[in-house]
């Protein structure tokens, strides 16, 4: 609960502060212009990508293999172009690292490597038990 709050209150924060930085740089209407451009060429490449993860799973499902890949990417796209879609300096660049394929490979790979290193732990359980047998099962 505390990780949300300080990111809903912490995004804005940032946000903000890049506007008015930026904006003093170079001016309001030039700031506002970008975010537009921003979006509006952010959610085309998010749809250029979406069409080829579509595309990819659609080549795995034709070879019976499961698109677990694709899948993941189909969302992270998703996730992306409503980053970009939302203004902010901060949230667009976070939704372009994840729309292109390399740098999302990376993160994805970097999520699953630190995932296979917490199910190490998890392999073995200690414990102990008894075999109680009853009565009506020894007659059987």
């Amino acid at each position: 609960m505390n990780t949300f709050l300080l990111l809903l209150i912490g995004i804005p924060a940032i946000e903000i502060y890049l506007f008015i930085k930026i904006g003093s740089q170079i001016g309001a209407f030039n700031t506002i212009l970008l975010i537009f451009i921003t979006a509006f060429f952010g959610v085309i490449y998010a749809r250029y990508e979406g069409f080829n993860t579509l595309k990819a799973g659609m080549s795995q499902l034709v070879k019976n293999e499961i698109p677990v890949y694709e899948i993941i990417s189909g969302a992270a796209l998703t996730f992306a172009a409503l980053l970009l879609i939302l203004p902010g300096f901060a949230t667009d660049l976070v939704g372009l690292l994840i729309i292109f394929p390399p740098t999302r490979k990376l993160i994805f790979k970097r999520v699953s490597t630190k995932q296979k290193t917490n199910n190490k732990k998890q392999d073995f359980i200690n414990g102990e038990f008894e075999d109680i047998k009853d009565e009506d099962d020894r007659k059987f």
